[in-house]
């Protein structure tokens, strides 16, 4: 199993759709960014996500959703209807990728990227260093760990 960051405005997918039909899988699709893609090619069953709500009034980890299917060609891609349509990808050699993931737990508070900029525990974590803008990026078990402690898990 591996761990996981994912953001979003939470206007547009938050840790509230997932919690309002929890067996439901929601598709995490739309990534237009290589690297943040590349990640999302690497989730498998079974892994954990943070989801972090970013560009809001609470600004933060909100909960924890998980993996229900690996990653696979994003449908969006091939839509033109879709604001992620992508002229230059087929359905032979389709560029992005989508997961789809369920909801786990949400956190009684977010919690808030000043704080996790404070624990020394969590320097390398990339959500944390200057200029980090991937919508999608790893998080270590200890860092798991650690950020999970912090809201008493």
């Amino acid at each position: 199993m591996a761990y996981w960051l994912v953001k979003s405005e939470p206007d547009e997918c938050g840790i509230d759709d997932f919690a309002r039909a929890p067996d439901e899988p929601i598709a995490w699709d739309g990534v237009r960014n290589y690297q943040a893609r590349n990640f999302l090619a690497e989730m498998d069953e079974g892994d954990r996500v943070f989801m972090y709500h970013s560009s809001c009034k609470l600004i933060g980890i909100a909960g924890v959703i998980r993996v229900v299917r690996a990653a696979y060609p994003d449908p969006t891609q091939f839509d033109e209807q879709s604001p992620y349509f992508d002229a230059k990808s087929s359905p032979e050699k389709p560029r992005w990728k989508a997961v789809d993931m369920v909801f786990e737990r949400k956190f009684d508070d977010v919690i808030p990227l000043q704080r996790l900029k404070e624990e020394s525990a969590l320097a390398d974590l990339p959500l944390v260093k200057k200029g980090a803008r991937l919508s999608v990026m790893p998080v270590t078990e200890s860092q798991w760990n650690h950020i999970l402690s912090m809201v008493g898990s």
